[in-house]
Parts: structure tokens; C-alpha cells; sequence
């Protein structure tokens, strides 16, 4: 596993300045650039049951203040995308890639990827569901944008066939303005790198803001 060349706050330290810009008197601030409300809160993947904490407590907070947190796990996106194929298509697919990696496990992970790639990527892929999601919360409550958060989650749990900085940029101009955040798992290496549950390379194709 690599390290990370940037300074790690805590996640209690995340959470606060999460909380303070979301809370601003101005409206939510998690990010300087106009109607691109995108953020992204890293911690390493170790701390995955700590930041499912910090992320309750945020949201009973919010939910005390008039908020509607709308959480939203990809891993749960993606177990119903392969439900809704083939009845044989989850066994059919182990199968084959059991069988696969017997000879080659490179070629069983490609053969795996070449599978589920199509249900994660493009704008028909996780990034529409999402955006489907938070539109829809939209059109029920129009009222209620600037104090909604969709806290998109679980990434880990499609390591390592997800790019979060392609979901983000898919996302883009499809959420009705919603403030959006990212819980990455992984190391940052510099003020907008990061490499996904610290083994894959540092990705520094990263707009929002980075907690």
C-alpha cells in the first residue's frame, strides 16, 4: 500500500467543516465553484465503521435543523442492477470467472471486469441511478434543495471496478443543484489526488473539494 503525501486531518475534524459549510448563513458552501455543489470527504478504508458514525451523527444533526439527508449506498445500487438481469446471469458470470482464474486470475479479473464495467460506468450506470435518485427527491420536494444532502456511499464494496472522479463528472448538471458528497475510501497525495482504497494509483482528476 502506498502513503499518503498530504496531511490527514481526523474525521471528527472532516465532519466539523462538513457541518460548518453545509450549516453557512449564505447557504451551503461545500464548494467555490458556482452551481457545482460537489464535495468529497477521503478517510482511509479502515475507518469505514467510524465513518458510518460520524455520518449518523451529521445526519441527525442536519435532520434536527429541517435537513432531508438522502443517502444513497452504490453497493446496493449495483446488487439490484445485477438482479434485474438474467435470472442466470449472477451464476453464469462466477462460474465463469471461477473457472477462469483456475487458469489465469489476471484473465478471470478481466473477464469479471468485462462484466460488470457495463452496469457501473457511463451515464446509464451508477451515476444515473444516483442522479435519478436525487431528482426525484427534486421533483417531491422542490421547496426543500438548499437543505437536502445526498451523501452517495459504499463505494469500497466495488473496489475495484469503480473510478469515483467519473461518477462525479457524470453526475455533473444531472442533480438539480443538491449539494452532493462523496465518502471516498483511500489515501490523498497532494490537494486534489487521490488513489481509491489506497492500492490504485493516485487519481488527480478531482473538481470538488476535497475534506
Amino acid at each position: 500500500m502506498t502513503q499518503p503525501l498530504f496531511p490527514s486531518s481526523s474525521l471528527k475534524d472532516k465532519f466539523a467543516a462538513l457541518r460548518a459549510d453545509l450549516l453557512h448563513e449564505h447557504g451551503p458552501q461545500i464548494s467555490t465553484m458556482r452551481n457545482y455543489r460537489f464535495a468529497i470527504v477521503q478517510y482511509e478504508p479502515a475507518q469505514e465503521f467510524a465513518l458510518r458514525g460520524e455520518v449518523q451523527r451529521l445526519g441527525v444533526e442536519l435532520r434536527k435543523g429541517g435537513w432531508f439527508v438522502l443517502s444513497i449506498s452504490l453497493r446496493q445500487i449495483l446488487l439490484d442492477r445485477i438482479r434485474a438481469e438474467d435470472d442466470d446471469f449472477l451464476e453464469r458470470v462466477t462460474e465463469m470467472e471461477r473457472r477462469t482464474s483456475a487458469r489465469d486470475q489476471a484473465r478471470g479479473r478481466e473477464y469479471l471486469k468485462s462484466k460488470l464495467i457495463p452496469l457501473i460506468e457511463g451515464e446509464d450506470g451508477l451515476a444515473g441511478e444516483c442522479a435519478a435518485m436525487i431528482r426525484q427527491h427534486v421533483k417531491d420536494h422542490p421547496e426543500r434543495v438548499d437543505r437536502t444532502l445526498a451523501l452517495i456511499g459504499r463505494a469500497g464494496a466495488i473496489y475495484p471496478f469503480f473510478r469515483s472522479s467519473a461518477l462525479l463528472h457524470e453526475l455533473a448538471g444531472h442533480t438539480d443543484n443538491v449539494p452532493v458528497v462523496l465518502l471516498y475510501p483511500g489515501l490523498r497525495h497532494g490537494p486534489s489526488s487521490l488513489s481509491f482504497m489506497g492500492i490504485l494509483d493516485p487519481d488527480s482528476d478531482y473538481r470538488p473539494r476535497i475534506y
